[in-house]
């Protein structure tokens, strides 16, 4: 099961855990409210799993493939690694599932903390557009993950400041209202 938790101020290695002391955990159901949306999958049959297929044609991901992080494989590993550690934001959802190894997605939280992610195999994350994230292998320097799209692929990341797009404006909004009515239970 994946694991959350609002991440230290350490200029430590990016792969490390960046826990507090003691350590703040959060809910699947806090992440929810951010809108993160998540699924443990058999990844050990992700290219036939029926689960799979299923949540693919409920979300309408039509495009997929795999990318493979780690040293021997990825060209530019290093610089790939600071590229994808570069806070940003996509205009479409983000969907990863880590069909093998392990790494952390990092998003913002409202009041701007950075919350760690652990995905591990068969761990399904969606992060949605005009979310602040970044992501980063742990001390392994192995994840292979399939990524999904809903149409075409669209790869365009937007490096903070993008608080003038659309969809970011639209992700405030909806933080704002989720967060409000949680407050009112």
């Amino acid at each position: 099961m994946v694991q959350a938790w609002y991440m230290d101020d350490s200029d430590d290695d990016q792969r490390n855990p960046h826990q507090l002391e003691p350590n703040q955990t959060l809910s699947l159901e806090q992440l929810k409210n951010l809108g993160v949306l998540y699924w443990k999958l058999n990844a050990d049959i992700y290219e036939t799993d029926p689960k799979l297929a299923k949540l693919r044609d409920e979300k309408g991901y039509s495009f997929s493939d795999i990318i493979t992080i780690r040293k021997d494989t990825l060209p530019n590993y290093e610089e790939k690694l600071k590229i994808f550690f570069t806070e940003h934001l996509h205009l479409d959802d983000e969907i990863r599932y880590i069909v093998d190894g392990s790494g952390y997605f990092d998003v913002r939280d409202k009041d701007e903390r950075w919350i760690r992610i652990a995905m591990e195999k068969g761990d399904m994350i969606t992060l949605p557009a005009g979310i602040y994230h970044r992501f980063t292998v742990d001390q392994k320097n192995y994840t292979k993950a399939m990524r999904l799209f809903v149409g075409e692929p669209v790869w365009t990341a937007y490096n903070r400041p993008a608080d003038d797009f659309d969809c970011r404006k639209q992700y405030i909004e909806y933080i704002n209202k989720t967060l409000a009515a949680v407050a009112s239970i």
